[in-house]
């Protein structure tokens, strides 16, 4: 990827941040690029906001839409094998927008029907109608969760972390938008129609720009950099978050060439078999030919862990496998965050589809200000340092959880060793409902 083509970019983008309008550098685009890679559009805005340029994080998240309009039709399109399987999250991805589409398209016809309608009851229907479309549109925040907290953890690891920080912050703009719109249909018929159908389109126009960076510029870096064992985690951890009005209608089963047993044909495998090199060598029959193809399994040289083995345990002993028991069977959802600022650990106190705070193992090893929204991060910055400066030892938060009627109880506590030095910030979340619920003494007899 030539250096030259990105300093281009990077220039034509320098501009625009500068106040030049998009006509202004769209012709000189249009002469430097044909093809460009979405790699380097995540290139350049990494380096654009990791430079001496004076661009922020916020200045790129404003000007997004400027920079995708820019990109449209020049973008090089991307092809893998089995995205389009019913069961691959590229085209479950896909299938939501296109039935997001379709229920923005029902909301607009209902709108421009309600003005003509006279008969009250009939009106009453109509509005009936109209939310049940906006509840099915509001499954948009299942789709973006999925992309925030399952593609955007592999982005990071393969240094793609400019696109995942800018798209969640226009997603919670999103989201923010729906909230106003649905807030003013509920004021019909109270309301002047226009109103509301001038908050949706304002909703509707920043919905559709996501959806085009959403196909095409975030899911032609996925293809190019994710690979089959990234794809099916993402698949695997997918049900947790559940699906935007559809639901797949086929699990995604790539075939995977097997090498761990030996096949009695020679003709599809043969072992080689002496001291020093235990190789596995298998023939795959393709339209043009033979392929020959050597594996030699790693030797697994990692001590293994007795888990049922008694350790010295605090105040008594336990084995791996007994704290991790204890641990899944307390009723609170535990985090921990190590000192260097990385989601080390989370318990399985429910299943990944019922968490208050939803866990996936793709999260761990992630930077903890990677896993929460941007407009978040300064409340998880100023919380992380006056915990590991011993100004705090502990924040308390709660919130009452409409959707799941739960009274959700949050505590930040900071973890410290026997010299009292900072070892990392423990979570633990728990719904406090029943609690709350009793009123008085309850003993239950036991026989």
């Amino acid at each position: 990827m030539a250096t030259k083509r990105i300093e281009v970019l990077k220039s034509i983008l320098l501009r625009l941040h500068n106040g030049e309008s998009a006509e202004s550098v769209q012709e000189e685009f249009d002469k430097h690029f044909s093809g460009v890679s979405a790699i380097e559009i995540s290139l350049m805005e990494h380096e654009l906001m990791n430079s001496n340029s004076g661009v922020t994080f916020e200045d790129v998240m404003k000007l997004c839409n400027v920079h995708a309009n820019l990109f449209k039709g020049a973008i090089k399109n991307v092809e893998i094998a089995d995205t389009e399987h019913p069961g691959h999250p590229v085209q479950i991805f896909k299938q939501e927008n296109f039935a997001l589409r379709a229920t923005i398209m029902r909301i607009r016809r209902i709108l421009t029907n309600y003005v003509k309608i006279t008969d009250e009851m009939t009106k009453k229907e109509v509005l009936k109608g109209l939310f049940r479309q906006l509840n099915l549109l509001g499954q948009f925040d299942i789709h973006y969760r999925r992309k925030e907290e399952l593609m955007f953890p592999i982005m990071e690891r393969y240094g793609h972390t400019a696109p995942p920080k800018v798209m969640w912050g226009v997603d919670d703009k999103i989201r923010k938008l729906f909230n106003n719109a649905s807030k003013d249909a509920e004021k019909l018929p109270n309301v002047d129609i226009e109103k509301v159908k001038a908050s949706f389109e304002v909703f509707v126009k920043e919905f559709e720009e996501m959806i085009f960076k959403e196909e095409s510029i975030l899911l032609m870096i996925l293809m190019e950099t994710f690979n089959q064992d990234d794809w099916l985690n993402i698949a695997k951890e997918s049900d947790a978050y559940g699906y935007a009005i559809i639901k797949p209608t086929e699990k995604w089963v790539p075939h995977r060439e097997s090498f761990g047993k030996e096949i009695e044909n020679s003709k599809e495998t043969q072992k080689i078999s002496n001291e020093e090199n235990n190789l596995i060598q298998k023939i795959v029959d393709t339209p043009e030919g033979e392929i020959t193809i050597t594996f030699k399994p790693k030797k697994n040289e990692n001590k293994v862990v007795d888990r049922n083995s008694e350790q010295s345990f605090g105040n008594g002993y336990l084995s791996v496998e007994q704290a991790n028991l204890i641990l899944n069977h307390l009723p609170m959802e535990i985090t921990f965050v190590n000192k260097d600022d990385i989601f080390q650990y989370y318990n399985d106190n429910v299943p990944s589809d019922e968490m208050i705070f939803k866990r996936t193992p793709s999260q761990i090893g992630r930077n903890v200000e990677l896993c929460h929204p941007p407009q978040h991060l300064e409340k998880v910055r100023t919380i992380f340092k006056n915990l590991r400066d011993g100004k705090k030892d502990k924040y308390e938060m709660w919130f009452k959880s409409k959707s799941r009627d739960k009274f959700v109880h949050i505590t930040y506590a900071g973890v410290y060793d026997n010299n009292n030095e900072f070892q990392g910030v423990l979570e633990y979340v728990q719904d406090i409902q029943p609690y709350r619920e009793i009123t008085s003494d309850y003993y239950r007899d036991i026989e």
